[in-house]
């Protein structure tokens, strides 16, 4: 009769080393912050912003998914709100000094089934960091509106064009787009409808 040779203990992690190393949760590479904008009754002169609230700050594969979940789709949203996930420390405004000299990236959709699936596919790749130009990236916002919905992805340096045009490239792969234009912030301030300066 042949005998088994016995297993030795370092073979076989303990139960309690393993079920620790599950519910280790898995950091991302930086802080991110989801914020919440409402803009379908203004208040009689207020500010633009002044709707703007910060939702949550979370550094976990975990939170990201427990938020997206439950909170942030934008199909959840009513007609003139606003998603927005930033970095953390980044407002979403055109006065945040690391907004101040950016610009946008733009896509509409004319489907709220798209527009769910563009948004999901920009959080993960922002939070995955998929980007090679990930650095000039400061965040994104999903807009509801009654025409049709829109999603941006905000920069830091408008002029630098190559950097613009490989974030520009590689997100129109991520959301599966036919075209994207970019603006700049400085000529948003001056005209309602800023011209486009880059086109993917």
């Amino acid at each position: 009769m042949a005998t088994e040779a016995p297993v030795e203990a370092t073979e076989i992690p303990p139960v309690a080393a393993a079920e620790s190393v599950e519910k280790q949760p898995h950091k991302l590479e930086r802080k991110w912050t989801f914020w919440f904008d409402n803009q379908s009754k203004p208040k009689q002169g207020a500010a633009w912003g002044s709707s703007l609230r910060k939702a949550y700050t979370f550094e976990t594969v975990e939170e990201f998914w427990s938020l997206y979940d439950q909170i942030f789709k934008p199909s959840k949203l009513t007609v003139n709100a606003d998603f927005h996930l930033f970095k953390a420390g980044i407002e979403p405004k055109w006065e945040d000094p690391e907004c101040a000299n950016g610009g946008k990236w733009t896509a509409t959709s004319s489907r709220e089934a798209n527009l769910e699936t563009m948004w999901l596919e920009t959080l993960m790749a922002l939070v995955g960091e998929q980007f090679d130009e990930s650095e000039d990236i400061c965040g994104v916002v999903a807009s509801v509106r009654r025409s049709q919905d829109k999603l941006s992805l905000w920069t830091k340096t408008a002029t630098n064009e190559a950097a613009q045009m490989g974030i520009g490239r590689k997100w129109k792969e991520i959301i599966d787009t036919e075209k994207i234009s970019y603006s700049f912030h400085d000529d948003s301030k001056r005209e309602r409808s800023a011209k486009s300066r880059y086109t993917v």
